[in-house]
């Protein structure tokens, strides 16, 4: 198999790096100035064993590669992404390789794996594609300068738990797992794997504290307790299931572990998560209203107030918009916001 990976940023950039090194091919693709620092200098990936550069083929467009009917598209862009990403890639036309079927569209052929957080991808790429698979992602990782991703975690990179959507699994899910378990990244197959993306969506909630006011430390536990304890209310009055914080730790216990020396702070080693770096790289847009905008859409259907994570979302849709700096509010004045 072949892995596309589309979005190779911090986790596309990290689970496409890891494949490459346990000798999968990978096609990275990518935009902008992170497309051309690939394309001239390779993938800098640092993660605890070092620092080194993968020289990877790498597109800006799915015009530009030839698809292979032995391809697996992985999805690693921001939801907010996800519509346009998809539509360019499904109806792709895929050339038939010896042994492995017919030409057709990628819609119809391929598998995509929604490496993303939030849930609504796997609900997009299901109008566009026969085989979706969800993957719950858990990799600390960096992506805020063009060219580089770093992934501090050791001793594996990652935890990705994978299965069919919307549930089940299949031969494609355990040869994908164990293609990624030969490079460093956990790969559960679970068939049930909407239950792990909604627990993450609960944990997700703090990016936005963590894009407005800088790493969520003791100072703003209580505004992310109140935020998570908002989710927990939606997923409940909406019978929707989800993990427990008990069986995550137990799946993750031991196996990874942030790395001080890989610059391994909060959200891989320069100050934050994932929304934080989208402040950071001045992208203009944040994932914001696919994390704490679910919860509100979900309290909205069924008769749950969520003004933390309605307040969460809209000023963090605000920063991004108006491009203000990450971390510029302090929690006084993000909590004074929410209780006003």
């Amino acid at each position: 198999m072949r892995y596309v990976i589309i979005g190779a940023g911090a986790v596309g950039g990290a689970i496409g790096g890891r494949l490459a090194e346990a000798g999968q091919d990978v096609v990275l693709v990518a935009r902008g100035a992170h497309h051309t620092a690939l394309r001239e200098h390779g993938l800098t990936f640092t993660t605890p064993e070092g620092t080194r550069t993968h020289r990877l083929p790498v597109v800006d467009r799915p015009e530009a590669l030839d698809l292979r009917s032995d391809d697996v598209l992985l999805l690693a862009v921001k939801t907010q992404d996800s519509v346009a990403a998809l539509d360019a890639w499904s109806a792709q036309p895929v050339r038939a390789v010896e042994g492995a079927g017919t030409g057709g569209t990628a819609g119809e052929l391929l598998p995509l794996v929604c490496a993303q957080n939030g849930v609504e991808s796997e609900r997009l790429a299901l109008r566009r594609f026969r085989r979706v698979y969800g993957m719950c992602v858990w990799l600390p990782a960096t992506h805020v300068e063009p060219g580089t991703v770093v992934a501090p975690c050791a001793p594996y990179t990652g935890m990705l738990h994978l299965g069919r959507y919307p549930a089940g699994t299949d031969a494609t899910a355990h040869a994908i797992a164990a293609d990624l378990e030969k490079g460093r990244l956990l790969a559960p197959v679970v068939p049930d794997v909407m239950r792990w993306k909604y627990a993450k969506l609960v944990a997700n909630l703090v990016n936005a504290v963590d894009a407005l006011t800088g790493p969520a430390g003791d100072e703003a536990a209580d505004l992310v307790g109140r935020a998570k304890a908002e989710g927990r209310a939606v997923l409940a009055a909406a019978g929707i299931p989800y993990t427990g914080d008990e069986e995550q730790a137990e799946a993750r216990n031991g196996r990874m572990a942030i790395d001080p020396a890989t610059g391994g702070g909060h959200g891989g080693g320069h100050g934050g998560g994932s929304s934080w770096q989208s402040l950071v790289r001045g992208t203009g847009t944040i994932e914001a209203d696919y994390l704490n905008g679910e919860i509100v859409l979900l309290g909205r259907l069924h008769g749950v107030p969520t003004p933390v994570n309605e307040t969460l979302g809209r000023l963090a849709d605000a920063f991004a918009r108006e491009r203000r700096p990450a971390g510029s509010l302090t929690v006084a004045e993000l909590t004074a916001l929410i209780d006003g």
